[in-house]
């Protein structure tokens, strides 16, 4: 056991490069993968989280009655057993100015009637704001009221603030968001005898659970329906709020409607704002969310009548986008993920199965000494399993890093809830499961086919491979022409046919994923879209396939350096200056990213394709087309890095020490 175990310490001594290779391949794919994966989960949580801990309703239902609901009614509905609160009041969306009406800036007052008893949040049991401000020196201030809080659209305060309200224009407003028609002059005449306007002070400012997207919001609270929002382009029932207030409803002057001629309370309760019990079935817009909506719909709608209409959060712009934007993130994790792993699983199985191809006069040793083949091949499970969980681990902190870098940019585009410490695995645990699977087949594989062989056989040096005549060499017109040099180098490149495969493969899938990163950023830099999410999936996908196109290309080559270090050490000694052993290699490297090259740009495009459909913008021929020069200058780059790190390694190659006979 003690002679296993220094041969398993020695063994990292000497593929120290291979293991950090291995290392960085799954902490790269990992910290990638789960990153954009976990982010639409923290989304997710984050947004049912949001959507309990400050109870948002599921449904308001707006009265259009001129009478509104009756005590009745609202009692009914807190007495059917399936919701755990209704708030009351009104709504109604005004110009408190001439200036508001030329620019159709409105803005949005809500009447609550929990707010009789003080200005504050907490009494607010239903979709409960967010207190974002107190201004000072306001505890005194006559009729308090609170501000939404400002985003790219709505104009909030930073000071306390008088605004005066004309309940006049206020009824009549209320009666045509009704659906009824517009108060005559006469009425408004009469009506102006008995009502004052009545000033009220901003000394608040809060946050709606309903509405936190930063650029603008619908007439959800207004009865007009919405559709499905994509994920960047603003839905054409945005209206522009210029402000939002929240007033108590005690403020509203009493004045006996009969003798106006109406049929009804002045502002009676004009909404409902309900929440169901059970705030577990939510789940950012679940299947089990969406049946119970579709049920308790019908007994609210048998409960209040006709003269009513009923919104629910599949009517919220805020929460519909951020569903939307995650859904996106979420697929497009998906679709990178599969061609992250196809890179990682490639370079892993090449790196195990030539390291212990390169072990073969250890092994034989060890079979020698009485090693049964199962301990043999267990070392080198060991030396994957290790790399693998060292990589894992640390992937998953990067990724959780990726996850919370999107999860902040979403702030560019939603005043996003906090940020859930939870998040799920899915991602993380396929990733590792794949990269773990490809990993032991490789290492078990490339075990068995050498262990079987005898020691004696082992003991001998594998022959080079021979070399083959390749395609130039039936067009004599071109390979007569090429100096020596460039023979060999065009015959070594398909003489080490698998590891050609592997390298331009790689190459070509490393160049496509620059491309779409590109391609992404290119949407929102020069296509006019205006979305910081979209840049930065761009930006982390052209950061994680450049590091995986380095380490790829590090990493192959490597392997092609360690392969042919006889071969190396021989052209030293028949004359060859460093430069030219160097260019030996780094022509076949060249040539092979080249190649790579050629594959990718056209992969590129049907995933270019596939995302631009998911995220429902963007095509092929709007990517600006120096995007293509850049990620192909990126790609050869990122190849001429390598081939410099790796000089070192081959003009330290020790000709004497390379050729001797096998140990």
């Amino acid at each position: 056991m003690r002679t296993y175990l220094k041969t398993f310490g020695r063994m990292f001594q000497k593929h120290v490069t291979r293991f950090l290779s291995l290392i960085l391949m799954v902490l790269i794919s990992v910290g990638f993968i789960a990153g954009v994966g976990s982010a639409a989960d923290r989304i997710y949580i984050s947004m049912s989280d949001y959507y309990e801990s400050q109870n948002v309703s599921d449904f308001i239902a707006k009265s259009t009655a001129d009478t509104g609901f009756t005590d009745t009614q609202v009692q009914t509905v807190k007495e059917m057993g399936v919701f755990s609160a209704v708030e009351t009041g009104a709504s109604v969306d005004i110009y408190l100015t001439e200036e508001d009406a030329e620019n159709e800036t409105p803005t949005r007052l809500y009447f609550l009637d929990s707010l009789n008893s003080g200005l504050s949040a907490e009494n607010i049991t239903v979709n409960t704001p967010v207190v974002k401000t107190v201004f000072d020196n306001t505890a005194d201030a006559v009729n308090p009221v609170a501000c939404e809080i400002g985003d790219n659209k709505i104009e909030s305060f930073d000071e306390p603030e008088t605004i005066t309200l004309d309940f006049v224009d206020i009824l009549d407003q209320l009666t045509v968001q009704g659906g009824g028609d517009a108060l005559t002059d006469t009425v408004k005449s009469l009506m102006s005898r008995y009502i004052s306007p009545v000033t009220v002070t901003v000394t608040q400012v809060w946050s709606s659970p309903l509405t936190f997207a930063m650029d603008g919001e619908p007439s959800y609270l207004n009865g007009e329906d919405v559709e499905t929002p994509d994920t960047v382009n603003a839905v054409n029932a945005l209206i522009n709020l210029k402000n939002v207030l929240y007033i108590p409803s005690d403020l509203i002057p009493e004045v006996n409607a009969s003798m106006l001629g109406l049929n009804g309370p002045l502002l009676g309760t004009m909404d409902m704002q309900i929440s169901l019990a059970d705030r577990k079935t939510f789940n950012a817009f679940s299947n089990a969310y969406d049946k119970e909506i579709t049920r308790e719909t019908a007994a609210l709608s048998e409960t209040l009548g006709s003269d009513m209409e009923l919104l629910t959060l599949y009517e919220n712009y805020s929460f519909l986008a951020l569903k939307s934007y995650a859904d996106d993130v979420l697929y497009i994790g998906y679709l990178l993920m599969v061609i992250f792993l196809l890179v990682t699983v490639l370079v892993v199985l090449s790196t195990m199965s030539r390291m212990v191809e390169e072990e073969r006069s250890q092994i034989a040793c060890m079979k020698t000494l009485g090693y049964s083949s199962g301990s043999i091949i267990m070392k080198y499970i060991l030396f994957a399993l290790i790399a693998m969980i060292v990589g894992a681990v640390v992937g998953y902190f990067v990724g959780m890093g990726v996850s919370s870098l999107f999860y902040y940019v979403f702030n560019y585009t939603f005043l996003m809830p906090p940020m859930t410490p939870k998040t799920g695995i899915t991602f993380f645990i396929i990733t590792v499961a794949v990269i773990l699977v490809a990993m032991m087949a490789g290492t078990v594989w490339a075990g068995v086919k050498e262990t079987r062989e005898k020691p004696a056989e082992l003991l001998r040096a594998k022959p080079p491979k021979a070399g083959k005549k390749v395609f130039l060499e039936r067009i004599p017109f071109i390979w007569n022409r090429l100096s020596f040099k460039y023979k060999s180098t065009f015959r070594n490149v398909l003489r080490y046919l698998p590891r050609f495969i592997m390298t331009v493969v790689s190459v070509a899938i490393a160049t496509a994923l620059v491309n779409v990163g590109l391609a992404l950023m290119d949407l929102c830099l020069f296509g006019g879209i205006s979305s910081a999410s979209v840049t930065a999936i761009g930006v982390v996908v052209v950061i994680f396939a450049a590091l995986l196109a380095i380490l790829v290309v590090y990493t192959l080559t490597n392997i092609n350096i360690s392969e042919r270090e006889k071969e190396l050490a021989t052209l030293k000694v028949l004359g060859y200056q460093d430069n030219e052993v160097c260019s030996y290699i780094y022509r076949e490297v060249y040539i092979d990213a080249i190649i790579g090259i050629i594959i990718g740009l056209p992969l590129s495009l049907p995933i270019d394709l596939i995302l631009f459909a998911i995220l429902g913008m963007g095509t092929i021929l709007g990517v600006t087309w120096f995007w293509w020069i850049v990620g192909v200058a990126l790609i050869l780059l990122f190849t001429f890095l390598v081939t410099m790190m790796l000089s070192r390694k081959m003009v330290k190659i020790d000709m004497n020490e390379s050729l001797k006979a096998v140990e």
